[in-house]
């Protein structure tokens, strides 16, 4: 029993490293949580979808999903060019605030709904093909890699705590970065920097499709 136990928490901790691993990176969806953070704006909701969404994902490619997504590269395609262009959309976006010079108070004052702040969380999430490969299909299989039947579910469990862990940190530790942000610099900055990596996700993705 000790063994099965032992065996059982290293696949989680082993699920956990390797989520972190994943998502701890710059790139759209953590760009788009830490600006909402930074704003104080439906911040819980942000966590909360993020974390959800990784969990959906990772439940999906432990249950075996992920060799259906290797098998359809047609889907994976049309994902690419849909997510090239709603980063390029959102890249653009940014490049304006930066350039604004009222960048602070348009930060302050130009709120996102409820449901634009989820349609853009989804637009982040569901229309970015690296994600079905690094949650569904490298996930799911590395959570097999031992073979035994409980295993699995340990290890997706524990890589759905480090991506919950991971957004809950992100959107209400930005807080903590709010002095900084009191300058209007750091705003367009900021949002600079967002730029640059919508711009280079953008291209990834299309540079990817040929």
């Amino acid at each position: 029993m000790e063994t099965q136990l032992f065996t059982t928490a290293t696949e989680a901790a082993r699920g956990f490293a390797t989520s972190l691993g994943l998502i701890v990176a710059i790139g759209a969806q953590n760009a788009f949580v830490l600006r909402q953070g930074l704003k104080r704006e439906h911040v819980a909701l942000v966590a909360l979808f993020c974390g959800l969404s990784d969990a959906l994902l990772i439940a999906a490619g432990v249950a075996g999903l992920g060799v259906l997504v290797q098998a359809q590269p047609l889907l994976l395609t049309g994902l690419r060019w849909f997510g090239a262009a709603f980063l390029l959309a959102y890249g653009v976006a940014a490049t304006r605030r930066a350039m604004r010079a009222s960048s602070l108070q348009a930060a302050a004052t130009e709120r996102l709904s409820i449901g634009q702040c989820l349609a853009m969380l989804a637009g982040f999430t569901f229309l970015n093909p690296h994600v079905y490969l690094d949650t569904v299909v490298l996930i799911g299989a590395l959570a097999h890699a031992k073979g035994e039947a409980a295993l699995p579910w340990a290890f997706g469990g524990g890589a759905m705590l480090a991506s919950a862990s991971w957004f809950v940190a992100l959107a209400f530790g930005a807080r903590w970065l709010q002095p900084l942000f009191a300058k209007p610099l750091a705003w367009r900055i900021l949002d600079a920097g967002i730029a640059v990596v919508m711009f280079g996700l953008a291209a990834g993705l299309l540079l990817g499709a040929f």
